[in-house]
């Protein structure tokens, strides 16, 4: 594992963290500093970082704090506060 993955995973547990606390836009900015790096590195973010993190407004989501989790027809959808959803399939 490189630098660049190490750097992401790290930011990841940052933003988990800061969410935790409450302290939505510290999360925030860890997101987009992962992506970026990410970009820059020509990376893919893990399956995790993905799912719990907002495309719109990059927040990092917990279910029942920020973001609304239901099961639809073999479908997992997100719904985040500024109005973003995500669709996962599952079996």
């Amino acid at each position: 594992m490189g630098i660049p993955e190490e750097r992401i995973e790290r930011l990841d547990a940052l933003a988990r963290e800061a969410t935790r606390a409450g302290e939505f836009d510290r999360a925030r900015e860890y997101v987009r500093l992962a992506r970026r790096i990410a970009e820059r590195h020509r990376l893919r973010l893990p399956r995790r970082f993905r799912r719990y993190t907002c495309d719109r407004c990059d927040v990092y989501l917990r279910p029942g704090v920020n973001a609304r989790v239901r099961l639809q027809s073999g479908k997992v959808v997100v719904a985040c506060d500024c109005g973003e959803l995500a669709r996962y399939p599952y079996d």
